[in-house]
């Protein structure tokens, strides 16, 4: 099937490759020149495990191609509209105008029974108003939500959990449906749901499993607090409360909570939707998720600050992390920057380490110190945060070890994903966030 992917950004870039990857014949477009040049070449603009590998045998192969002409996209079948929708500056909302100004340039493209799949995610009712364009052209607009984890895009998107596909009503959208089906067949052969609804609830699914997804980690760190403050250990509160089958132990995974470019902004630009529909009572709750994900940053501060005895002034604490997560070089809204240019703030001389995203960090933090080696970071410190749970500082890294380099034998466990009891029997003082 002949594709094009409209914005090769992170969603994009991984949709185009993997679709290659399947056999189809798919070109990926973007109005950087400079990215369509570097992934023209095999090159990833980003870190996201074994995409560059799929780019370069789509390329070699010669079904996966980049343009930065949208003329490139006539003829394809389907076109994946995959552009970003970052939080509106000064605001909650989602900016639309990326989505907008890419299909406005596609729609002289397009042949009737031509399928356009959105796949950014966009407050609800988005999709029936592009679809009022889309279907000037005797094109159809649905819309196809993506679910992919940073770190694992590769593996989410050639093996989803499921597909969800919105459509119009009438003939057309059925036949959408049919021609999605086979774009993923690959997929469906295997087992994969394949969910087709209307265009409200595709547009709605994305949002609402952030939103959950963001309240269930919101919900362990806020027994995370109470834990701190009766003396309980949130970690084993976790184990206990993940072996009731109607919760899980999945997300619930205390600590300094959740950052990067899609469940803050995707929980506040649901938030702001709803209010815009009379309905802001319903998620008047996720104001109160995202108050307790932003306290955990603070709490961790204070922790530093404890742990040194109330003096940071002068002292060297290294940071572990600042990519939002591991198996990522993302830095948008990034816990372990927060962290590091709070400290930095109160005076401490801090020292970032990260395998994948100290370049990003280094070009928007430059005040902070940075340090390419783990043991560079670590040599000489008062004290270390782990912020990204890396298996290099999670897994890897003794008591033993660490304590040839640090000066002051204090670790803070930004991610409760330390051995305590390993720690502490070393010597160290170990402090975990809820943990005893």
């Amino acid at each position: 099937m002949r594709m094009s992917v409209i914005g090769c950004g992170y969603l994009g870039a991984v949709h185009a490759a993997a679709m290659a990857s399947i056999g189809h014949d798919v070109v990926g477009i973007d109005v950087d020149e400079h990215k369509v040049a570097v992934l023209a070449h095999g090159t990833a603009p980003f870190f996201e495990p074994r995409l560059e590998e799929l780019l370069r045998d789509g390329l070699t192969s010669g079904r996966l191609r980049f343009s930065s002409d949208m003329a490139d996209a006539r003829g394809s079948d389907v076109h994946f509209l995959a552009v970003g929708t970052p939080q509106v500056a000064g605001g909650h909302a989602a900016d639309l105008r990326f989505v907008d100004a890419a299909l406005e340039s596609l729609l002289p493209h397009l042949r009737r029974g031509d399928v356009v799949a959105g796949k950014s995610t966009v407050p609800v009712g988005t999709a029936e108003r592009l679809a009022a364009r889309v279907d000037e052209t005797g094109a159809t607009l649905v819309w196809n939500p993506e679910f992919l984890r940073e770190g694992w895009a590769v593996h989410d998107t050639l093996t989803p959990d499921r597909l969800v596909v919105g459509v119009p009503d009438g003939a057309g959208g059925a036949g959408a449906a049919t021609l999605l089906r086979k774009a993923y067949a690959s997929a469906v052969a295997t087992g994969t749901p394949f969910l087709v609804t209307d265009l409200a609830t595709a547009e709605l699914v994305k949002g609402a499993a952030n939103a959950f997804l963001a309240t269930k980690i919101s919900f362990i760190n806020a027994m995370a607090e109470i834990a701190e403050a009766a003396g309980a250990d949130v970690a084993l509160l976790a184990d206990a409360l993940g072996y009731d089958t109607r919760i899980g132990r999945r997300y619930l995974g205390s600590g300094i909570g959740f950052g990067g470019g899609c469940l803050p902004k995707d929980i506040r630009a649901f938030t702001a939707r709803a209010e815009e529909l009379g309905r802001g009572e319903a998620v008047g709750f996720l104001r109160e998720v995202d108050a307790i994900n932003l306290r955990r940053r603070d709490r961790a501060v204070q922790m530093v600050v404890d742990a040194l005895g109330g003096l940071v002034f002068g002292r060297r604490v290294a940071v572990l992390g600042a990519a939002f997560k591991p198996f990522s070089d993302d830095i948008r809204d990034s816990p372990a920057l927060d962290v590091a240019v709070r400290l930095r703030g109160l005076g401490a001389d801090v020292v970032v380490t990260d395998p994948a995203a100290l370049a990003n960090a280094e070009a928007a933090h430059p005040q902070l110190g940075y340090a390419a080696e783990r043991d560079d970071a670590l040599r000489d410190a008062d004290a270390v945060v782990i912020v990204t749970e890396w298996d290099e500082y999670r897994r890897d890294l003794t008591p033993e070890h660490a304590g040839s380099l640090v000066a002051g034998r204090v670790i803070i466990d930004g991610r409760n994903c330390l051995d305590a009891d390993l720690w502490r029997a070393a010597g160290w003082s170990y402090h975990g966030m809820g943990r005893r």
